[in-house]
């Protein structure tokens, strides 16, 4: 990909981190202004593009988390376009070829992904030469999270993702893209791991994200997407599940899924009662996260509603869910082959109630005693994942993982942008569907 358009959106996020003393002489540019090299050279500065990551990842209908859910939730039927004047949308909930290199949501998503990765590599790589390395170790932690969501992604959207940013970028299979995210996330955790992050870095970031859990929880999520079971597993142990992690939101920022599509019932809105799984699969009409994760309006169509982490202008997006964790467990074990104990963490999910998880998420379900088959242990792994991760945008790559028909599904990969395609050569061929 170009670096171009990036850098200037990179500088221009710089320009607003702060203001440097500047000497007296004449300069005709702006005094309150800081240069590059000024703010990559200063942990205030840093800290204020590693901020700037989160905002392009999380804020406003442009970000990388609101296209994320979005297109997910179109592509497997958890969601459908309200008003068909949202052209994108339409083209993602009606599928196939209608979906092209023009899409803006895809455009715009494959664009935040690459700028954040761009500006997380500047943090990452300055951070290292600060003398504070408590302070760098969280620098390079919290940056290195956000560099291997986008990098994430991407690969749960788009046959092969790029290897790097720059001009004329080479591409890379998705698996080893998930591999790619993998070892970001390692690198960080090796350097908390070497020196614990200050409290002075800590208290300058945004609060919500807890740093060590959401390392070890994404690289539980990839390994077990890269299909690397045994260290899903590994790591999906070590992340404390009575713990939140979020991204937070306020009167100022408010959560993109909200500001957009709950509050306007303009954009889109969830299916029905089934979040989208086929009726083979759907979830009892008494399973608690129905009702957490949508609402009912008796009078007004459509019926069902956005709920749950999308309720309201300050709620928040969890960055993983408990749940995903402890469904992680009972996949790579069955995976493994050590059904007796996958059958124990399905369970926990099945029978969890909304007061024993952190978020509320309860599903408040009997036991299942027998599962049968090897193959109907998969299918209840991939429907207990579906309800309780609705809405998260990791739906798509289940369905790919579990061999899930392509008539459930609207797309199975997604083309390339013309932005991509228009000025890398290496671009690959989109796909058929």
């Amino acid at each position: 990909m170009k670096n171009n358009n990036i850098k200037l959106l990179t500088l221009a996020s710089l320009l607003a981190v702060g203001s440097l003393q500047i000497g007296c002489k004449k300069n005709f540019t702006d005094p309150s202004r800081a240069t590059e090299d000024q703010v990559f050279s200063s942990p205030k500065g840093l800290t204020g593009v590693a901020v700037g990551l989160q905002r392009v990842y999380a804020l406003g209908r442009a970000s990388t988390l609101y296209n994320l859910i979005t297109i997910n939730g179109l592509t497997t039927n958890e969601l459908f376009v309200v008003n068909a004047g949202n052209t994108a949308e339409l083209q993602l909930g009606t599928g196939g070829n209608l979906v092209d290199g023009n899409n803006s949501m895809l455009t715009t998503f494959w664009t935040t992904c690459n700028k954040v990765i761009y500006d997380a590599d500047l943090v990452i790589s300055n951070a290292k030469l600060l003398g504070d390395k408590n302070y760098a170790s969280g620098l390079i932690a919290y940056a290195s999270i956000f560099k291997a969501l986008s990098i994430g992604d991407m690969a749960q959207f788009w046959e092969k993702v790029p290897n790097g940013i720059g001009t004329n970028v080479t591409f890379i299979d998705r698996v080893d893209g998930f591999k790619k995210a993998i070892t970001v996330l390692d690198e960080a955790i090796a350097a908390v791991s070497a020196n614990a992050i200050s409290a002075s870095f800590s208290s300058s970031i945004p609060a919500g994200i807890d740093i060590s859990n959401t390392l070890n929880a994404l690289k539980a999520r990839y390994s077990l997407y890269a299909g690397l079971y045994s260290q899903a597993l590994a790591a999906a142990n070590l992340v404390d599940i009575t713990k939140k992690s979020t991204f937070n939101f306020d009167a100022l920022s408010l959560n993109p899924v909200f500001e957009t599509a709950t509050s306007t019932n303009n954009v889109v809105q969830p299916k029905d009662s089934t979040l989208g799984l086929v009726p083979a699969l759907a979830p009892a009409l008494n399973d608690g996260r129905i009702l957490f994760h949508t609402s009912i309006n008796p009078t007004i169509a459509p019926r069902y509603r956005i709920n749950g982490f999308y309720s309201g202008a300050t709620t928040a997006i969890p960055v993983y869910l408990p749940g995903e964790i402890t469904l992680i467990k009972a996949e790579c074990l069955a995976r493994g082959n050590d059904s007796t104990n996958s059958k124990i963490f399905l369970n926990a999910v099945i029978t969890k109630t909304a007061g024993a998880d952190p978020f509320a998420v309860g599903a408040n379900q009997p036991a299942i005693n027998s599962f049968g088959s090897y193959a109907v242990l998969l299918d209840e792994i991939y429907k207990q994942r579906c309800i309780e991760l609705f809405m998260s945008g990791q739906k798509l790559e289940d369905m790919r993982r579990f061999g899930r028909p392509n008539a459930e599904r609207k797309r199975n990969l997604m083309p390339y942008p013309l932005r991509e395609r228009d000025n890398n050569p290496n671009t690959p061929a989109d796909p058929a569907f």
